[in-house]
């Protein structure tokens, strides 16, 4: 909540210092948004090549099949959860805000003193194509050293997000928010943000009564008692905003749902780095409606769309266990397929973590969904190994 609170005091800085403050000022706080864009987009990088090769290693060699079919549930509930999104979100988004599109044509000019060229490593597509390289190597290999060096640099990168970056948004933010209250454009963009944050919430119940209607008629299962068994899950994850801190929670409700609890200790722990359909809904319909809001772009077509979602079901893998990070992972595909900016990329996140606690509720209280289908399918088998 403190993100939160620090997020919007930002932007509400940013406002004030647009409308009120001298051209100095701004161009001083639009210098130091571009140099923390520069940190973010060299860590960017670091955070895929990390964290998707400590989760491919950490993968449970031995699980075969119910390792497998849970990845492949998991996938594929982002991936529908996602394509789910944009189409509600192309057709909802420009009937709800649709002078937002309009935003910014008569823009004033303002630059930053001067500009912080810090190159990345390498690219992101490099970085992820390295990180499967090193992650089954590793896993196949079953190589401590390597693993433990890449754990390592988990750490090292989440004490960078944690204690440098994560801390830095509110300024970063504040950037943008001047500049677009300099220019007349905020009032506009802080009115669509309002409607584009109450649909992806009303999206995420949708969804989830979807995923537990859905399983309960075909598992036997009533819907409304499994929802009732993982409340204290949803609202523990409203409150930590993780779902890696969600977890002994997520454990609890999800043996409380009748899953086995073999079943629940292998999915419970794996979904909760995997499984991130709230936060794809999220990430989609805001993406969608920061290019509505930008002049002379507009949403993209399905066909560009839907490359960026199954890129996104895998990056996901490289969210940090911690508020924001599956929008810092997110940030290098939005760079790179969706042609995103500066002022862009500092939208999205604003827009996302403005709501981070409900879509990591929402992945939360759907690994519950893929337990009670992987106790049906492993359950019995389980059960007589042990």
């Amino acid at each position: 909540m403190k993100i939160i609170l620090k997020l919007l005091a930002g932007m509400a800085a940013g406002i004030l210092i647009g409308l009120y403050s001298p051209d100095w000022s701004i161009r001083t706080l639009l210098t130091v948004h571009e140099a923390i864009g520069q940190l973010i987009k060299f860590t960017i990088p670091l955070i895929i090549l990390f964290y998707i090769t400590n989760g491919i290693a950490s993968l449970p060699s031995n699980s075969g099949k119910l390792l497998g079919r849970t990845v492949g549930f998991a996938y594929g509930s982002t991936l529908i959860a996602g394509i789910s999104a944009f189409l509600v979100a192309s057709v909802i988004l420009p009937w709800l805000a649709p002078v937002a599109a309009e935003a910014g044509h008569e823009s004033v000019s303002r630059a930053a003193y001067f500009s912080l060229e810090i190159p990345p490593l390498f690219g992101v597509i490099s970085a992820l194509v390295a990180a499967f390289v090193f992650g089954i190597g590793i896993s196949a290999n079953r190589s401590e050293t390597l693993r433990n060096i890449f754990s390592q640099g988990c750490t090292v990168i989440e004490g960078l997000l944690g204690k440098v970056i994560i801390p830095l948004l509110p300024l970063y933010i504040a950037g943008v928010f001047a500049a677009m209250a300099a220019d007349g454009s905020v009032f506009t963009t802080l009115h669509a943000f309002g409607k584009v944050l109450v649909l992806v919430v009303i999206m995420h119940w949708v969804w989830l009564s979807l995923l537990f209607i859905v399983t309960g008629i075909l598992n036997g299962r009533s819907p409304l008692e499994l929802i009732r068994n993982m409340l204290p899950a949803y609202f523990t994850a409203l409150g930590t905003m993780s779902s890696a801190a969600t977890i002994p929670v997520t454990l609890r409700s999800v043996k409380a749902a009748k899953v086995s609890e073999p079943i629940a200790n292998f999915v419970v722990p794996l979904c909760a780095n995997i499984h991130l359909s709230g936060s794809t809904i999220t990430l989609v319909t805001c993406s969608s409606a920061v290019m509505l809001m930008t002049p002379g772009v507009g949403i993209a077509s399905l066909g560009a769309m839907i490359p960026f979602i199954m890129m996104l079901g895998i990056i996901m893998i490289a969210a940090p266990g911690a508020p924001g990070g599956a929008v810092m992972s997110a940030l290098g595909l939005l760079t790179s397929m969706l042609g995103f900016n500066e002022t862009q990329v500092a939208l999205m996140i604003a827009l996302y973590l403005a709501q981070d606690s409900f879509g990591t509720a929402t992945n939360v209280t759907g690994d519950c969904v893929i337990a009670v289908w992987m106790d049906r399918f492993f359950g019995k088998q389980v059960a007589v190994e042990n």
